[in-house]
């Protein structure tokens, strides 16, 4: 096995492992001892669900999320100059993808050590796949802003670029503000301008739509409170 700093995806939500990763992943995994995690909790619930044999008080943990001190980072990957594999696991879906583990990815590629991205459920890419928009111009933002008119500022100027631009507009909510998104959207954007709202991805109460905002102003929906993907374009 190549001493690297593995990136291990793992599921959007509560979908069988076997539905969403390859079996090479379980290969990897029975191989790393130390483990750079968002959360160490769901980190051991996930390796125990991939691999029933792994001895859990075996491994070690190193926790990484937006808490963690900028000079703690480097030190989590001594195993990997001592010769040792590392993975990367976040609380969902790809790791360094609007995750935390993108730091200790950086950290890694100056310092020379292999980086091996693992295959699996991205829900950015799921919901740009099945959204009928520009798979090959698109920008993902995270979060917009909180504050009423820095908010509808940003909406308009991504609509702006979805149409001045031909590029596809991918962005998230907190999911308990999903709805309220959803207004500023209608309210902010012109009504031939769609949305592709994607919920719970790959998961078994899986919701994808794509339709104009004027359409969705008439429309009956809940994503409230569910992890959502919105994509908006011309």
């Amino acid at each position: 096995m190549q001493v690297a700093l593995y990136l291990i995806p793992v599921p959007l939500g509560e979908t069988s492992i076997d539905r969403v990763l390859p079996d090479y992943n379980r290969t990897i995994i029975a191989g790393i001892k130390h483990y750079i995690v968002e959360n160490v909790r769901t980190a051991r619930r996930f390796l125990k669900k991939s691999n029933p044999d792994i001895v859990i008080d075996e491994l070690t943990f190193y926790t990484l999320d937006k808490h963690t001190a900028p000079e703690s980072i480097s030190e989590y990957l001594l195993p990997l100059g001592n010769g040792l594999p590392m993975g990367v696991i976040s609380e969902a879906g790809c790791p360094a993808i609007a995750d935390p583990g993108a730091d200790v990815v950086a950290i890694a590629q100056r310092n020379g050590y292999p980086v091996v991205p693992l295959v699996g459920p991205s829900s950015i890419l799921l919901s740009l796949m099945a959204s009928g928009f520009n798979g090959q111009s698109f920008a993902f933002h995270g979060y917009l802003p909180i504050e009423g008119n820095e908010r509808t500022k940003k909406i308009k100027l991504l609509e702006q670029r979805a149409w001045n631009e031909n590029q596809t507009q991918i962005f998230i909510e907190t999911p308990y503000r999903n709805h309220r998104l959803m207004e500023d959207l209608i309210r902010s954007c012109r009504p031939q301008t769609r949305l592709c709202v994607a919920c719970n991805v790959s998961c078994e109460d899986e919701y994808i739509r794509t339709c104009t905002l004027k359409e969705w102003s008439k429309l009956k929906y809940d994503f409230q409170k569910k992890p959502a993907i919105f994509l908006i374009y011309k």
